[in-house]
């Protein structure tokens, strides 16, 4: 109760903290701290221009200053508290504080403490819940940021997928189901949790029983750029190339014949398309779709491109034109319509309704794999000539509609000019 009343007059919030550390540290330097985790995140948490006043530090109980940037990483800018140091100085200057080593072991013991208070957390379901909804952006921006501790906040990441979509699930819990034959954990980022559930890039890695992550959150980008591993298992986009699974020989055979006989359809395809995409090939990471848009091992993912996109103060040439996505369409060999479409290649190539087909199937799958139209009204006229085709209406009747609809002109004389003078 005196933890409780003493957060309240210390931060002016009404309700009580989630969790608590009070400790000392002894030794070659003495100071005291209390640190409070609370139950929500404040609304302007990462506000650029926003004091932070979260840790008020102490020099033998004299206060010294309440925003002092170099005692509390950014990622941990939630964390309320005071910290009483015994060896500081108390004609501290922002200068000298900067060049102290003894606010930088303070600093490293507090990032320490306060993943000790998370841990304890974690051991109650219910409070742990609250707490990573409420600061689940810091954990990940510590991930991104804090090499060091990386391993350690790893360990508090939760996310739905495939096999968990009631409930979110760790990445240590995720380990234990993957299957004997699975090398990698893999995840697959979207806009939206409805948007990555009915991802194409998902049908294969369901089939053979492989879970998947969902990381729907902007940040989840940046973070798993960091983090490359965990316990020795490599994290895997599903959406980027370079996904290789452990088909046996007779399958991979297979894979080779069907690749051998599409070449032409390649081709053509890539030549239809000419720049949009690096390069055309049959791939084996869908089932169900016809084709799939997969981006390059190394540049942005198609969710991360949209996120880049959307920055108020991006760089629209340079880095983003760089690392903007080396786009590779994937042909799906056994499809129908891949079947069908190599037929036609091979009567006429140069048919007008094969480049119609190539390029209404190229941004259906940019849609479907993530990536937004360059020209959506190209896309939506290829669609109504789809609608009039299936209602066998030609384009003489449309026009013919369209004319009747329209108010007649009146004729323009010499009458009427006067009228309007």
């Amino acid at each position: 109760d005196e933890y409780n009343a003493f957060y309240k007059s210390l931060t002016n919030d009404w309700e009580d903290p989630l969790a608590v550390k009070h400790f000392s540290v002894e030794g070659q330097l003495e100071f005291r701290s209390i640190l409070f985790t609370p139950r929500r995140a404040p609304f302007d948490m990462f506000e650029g221009k926003k004091k932070r006043n979260n840790i008020k530090l102490y020099v033998r109980r004299v206060f010294i200053m309440d925003d002092c940037e170099e005692l509390i990483p950014e990622w941990l800018n939630f964390v309320k508290g005071i910290v009483d140091s015994e060896d500081l100085p108390l004609n501290l200057s922002r200068e000298v504080l900067q060049q102290n080593k003894i606010l930088k072991v303070i600093r490293k013991n507090l990032v320490k403490k306060c993943i000790d208070m998370f841990v304890e957390i974690a051991e109650d379901k219910d409070n742990f819940a609250k707490f990573y909804e409420a600061f689940s952006k810091n954990i990940k921006l510590g991930i991104h940021e804090d090499a060091q501790n990386r391993a350690k906040l790893s360990e508090f990441l939760r996310y739905n997928s495939t096999k968990s979509t009631d409930e979110t699930t760790s990445l240590k819990d995720y380990v234990t189901r993957m299957p004997e034959k699975q090398k990698y954990i893999y995840y697959i980022t979207g806009e939206s949790r409805q948007a990555v559930e009915s991802s194409p890039f998902l049908e294969v890695l369901k089939r053979k029983n492989y879970e998947v992550l969902f990381l729907v959150d902007p940040i989840d980008e940046y973070a798993v750029q960091q983090l490359k591993d965990y316990e020795g298992k490599e994290l895997k986009s599903v959406s980027k190339e370079g996904l290789e699974f452990d088909d046996d020989e007779e399958e991979k055979e297979k894979f080779e014949a069907q690749k051998k006989e599409l070449e032409p359809l390649c081709a053509t395809v890539k030549e239809i398309l000419g720049d949009k995409v690096e390069k055309v090939e049959v791939s084996n990471l869908i089932s169900d779709s016809p084709c799939v848009i997969v981006t390059g091992q190394f540049g942005w993912s198609a969710n991360m491109e949209r996120i880049m996109r959307s920055q108020a103060l991006r760089d629209s040439g340079g880095m983003s034109s760089y690392m903007a996505s080396k786009r590779t369409l994937g042909l799906q060999p056994t499809h129908p319509i891949i079947r069908e479409l190599k037929e036609k290649v091979a009567a006429d190539k140069n048919d007008k309704t094969v480049r119609d087909l190539v390029n209404l199937m190229y941004e259906t799958s940019l849609l479907a794999s993530g990536f937004n139209l360059e020209e959506p009204s190209t896309f939506a006229n290829r669609i109504y000539r789809m609608i009039k085709l299936g209602l066998s209406l030609d384009d003489e009747e449309v026009a013919a509609v369209a004319d009747s609809d329209a108010p007649a002109l009146e004729e323009v004389t010499e009458s009427n000019m006067e009228e309007i003078d």
